[in-house]
């Protein structure tokens, strides 16, 4: 039963370090239940079997993990693959929204150097981040353009796209909407309603609409330019791909498993018939499905997709680059849900070994990594208890030494976070935060596993677990302290994957400690002072929710009816 529970908890690794890794966006939530929903906290020494919540909580994390936490695709953390399943596909992003409709669709007259002038300075600015100045030239561009060449004309539509690009990258969409539907309708009067032109406008439409999960509305711009994009540039182009694949996204978002599975691998053939199955956009895509078919459940063709991935890496980037590392972690979490604990191991030994090679030893997705290699060990430990016990307890202590260093890793970036503060600009400010979120999680998570650890070493009949206070309870202790540390209880209640951790971290060591209490001689109030500051973090954090405890005169927590 421990194992399940640690199998739960390696999922939600992945979640955290992508913010320090690369812009995964998930498309597929990493945790079908969050912490944090009512009843979270309900069953403080409930008094069920330690060993089936410890495994629940070690298998529920597996399957979705991978969705969340990868760490690093190009090489700083982030999520795994939500709202960019429309920006990581293209590759060039909004660069290739802002050219769709204008380069050498549109003809030109003797007004276009102007109007030119003013769109290529947008689009310079618009790449360097620079989106006030970027929108002053595109502003300037439209109104060029309806002044040179009227109204209706087809500069007027591409001057409008561009724009409605800029506005969507600013989430600015109330702006953005009537400009691409303005472009759309120009194009439309200008070549007819089956244009490559207007596919291309339905796309970027599309898109927009992707963003803001308005799917039914995405899904129809899709499917419109999917059929103009087939019929004029041709069943295998590269555009019509482009465009099958984002509307495989609109559709697994909307449910349908098997429609959106059938579209996205046929994305790929299309690459990969067309000498593009080396390239990264190939690979996320390959990617992507991987995550459809672990959430489906389906490890075993998950495993054979990853392994085709990391050898496609293996060879154009060797070992030496976070992508492959990447794709071995990602095939790595899949081995461990498969009970491939061995290889699993190994793979993420390599990893960390590469890590350690390419980054500082202190950087967060090391901690990260180190947390990966502790749940396997506790696994091991947990396989190796009947068979031969001092094995398994070698597997306990190493899986301690691993979580000691992955805290001590994620205390030092959390006081690296806040020492620089004070002297950080807007950018920077950004990056600091996001890799304040990285470090809090793989903390929490950290701290979390402790109590696994623990749990594992009473398991193993060791006495020293029994000491008091337990490593349980220290760890508890810590997780009360963070909440008190500036800006943290602040990051707790506007991101939900933070509090989730927290929450979780809180109910699992509390639950741990109550067990631990059983054996020991202090009293009923010491263990209820941890429960009531335990419940008093809880409402803070879950405000709107209402109180969803009693006391018992066990003292432990139940969930009213």
């Amino acid at each position: 039963m421990l194992a399940r529970r640690i199998l739960g908890l390696s999922k939600r690794i992945q979640f955290a370090v992508q913010f320090s890794a690369a812009r995964i966006h998930s498309t597929i939530n990493p945790c079908s239940v969050l912490p944090g929903s009512p009843g979270f906290l309900c069953r403080f020494g409930s008094g069920s079997s330690w060993n089936k919540q410890h495994t629940c909580m070690l298998s529920g994390i597996i399957l979705f993990g991978q969705t969340a936490l990868f760490l690093g695709l190009n090489g700083s953390p982030a999520l795994a693959e939500e709202s960019s399943v429309v920006d990581n596909d293209q590759g060039q992003g909004d660069l290739a929204g802002l050219r769709r409709i204008e380069d050498g669709s549109v003809i030109s007259n003797s007004h276009t150097s102007k109007w030119r002038i003013f769109t290529d300075n947008g689009r310079e600015l618009f790449l360097k981040g620079k989106l006030d100045e970027a929108e002053k030239y595109f502003l300037l561009a439209l109104q060029e353009a309806k002044e040179g060449f009227g109204i209706r004309d087809p500069h007027v539509a591409s001057s409008c796209n561009n724009l409605a690009e800029l506005y969507r990258v600013r989430k600015a969409f109330e702006k953005a909407e009537p400009l691409y539907l303005e472009a759309i309708t120009i194009l439309e009067e200008s070549f007819g309603t089956d244009d490559i032109r207007v596919g291309a406008a339905l796309h970027n439409l599309g898109q927009f609409y992707l963003v803001q999960r308005k799917l039914e509305q995405a899904r129809a711009c899709y499917e419109r330019a999917l059929k103009i994009e087939g019929r004029v540039l041709g069943y295998n182009h590269t555009e019509y791909a482009n465009t099958m694949y984002h509307l495989g996204t609109v559709l697994h978002l909307q449910g349908k498993e098997k429609d959106s599975e059938a579209l996205v691998k046929e994305s790929i053939r299309i690459l990969e018939e067309g000498g593009q199955g080396e390239t990264m956009t190939c690979i996320r895509r390959m990617r992507y499905l991987s995550q459809m078919l672990l959430k489906s459940n389906r490890l075993v063709d998950a495993e054979n997709l990853q392994r085709k991935i990391l050898h496609i890496l293996e060879i154009s980037k060797g070992w030496d680059s976070l992508d492959t590392v990447v794709a071995a972690e990602g095939l790595a979490l899949t081995l461990q849900s498969l009970g491939n604990l061995q290889d699993a191991q190994e793979i993420f030994q390599r990893c960390l070994d590469v890590r350690k090679n390419i980054l500082t030893e202190d950087h967060i997705q090391i901690a990260a990594n180190m947390l990966h290699l502790a749940r396997i060990a506790l696994l091991k430990s947990n396989q190796l208890r009947k068979l031969k016990i001092a094995d398994a307890r070698a597997e306990a202590e190493k899986a301690k030494l691993l979580l000691d260093d992955s805290i001590r890793i994620a205390k030092a970036a959390l006081d690296h976070s806040k020492k620089s503060q004070s002297i950080q600009s807007n950018s920077t400010h950004t990056k600091n935060r996001k890799d304040e979120h990285s470090a809090i999680i793989i903390l929490l998570q950290s701290l979390d596993t402790i109590g696994l650890w623990e749990a594992a070493k009473l398991e193993l009949g060791e006495k020293e677990a029994h000491r008091f206070p337990s490593e349980a309870e220290l760890a508890l202790h810590e997780c009360f302290s963070i909440i008190k540390e500036p800006g943290i209880k602040s990051l707790l209640q506007t991101s939900p994957d933070a509090r989730a951790a927290y929450l979780s971290c809180l109910k699992h060591l509390m639950n741990q400690v109550t067990e631990n209490t059983r054996d020991d001689t202090r009293t009923s109030v010491d263990l209820q002072k941890l429960k009531d500051e335990a419940r008093q973090i809880e409402s803070e954090l879950l405000p709107n929710k209402r109180n969803i405890f009693k006391i018992c005169s066990t003292n432990f927590f139940f969930k009213t009816p």
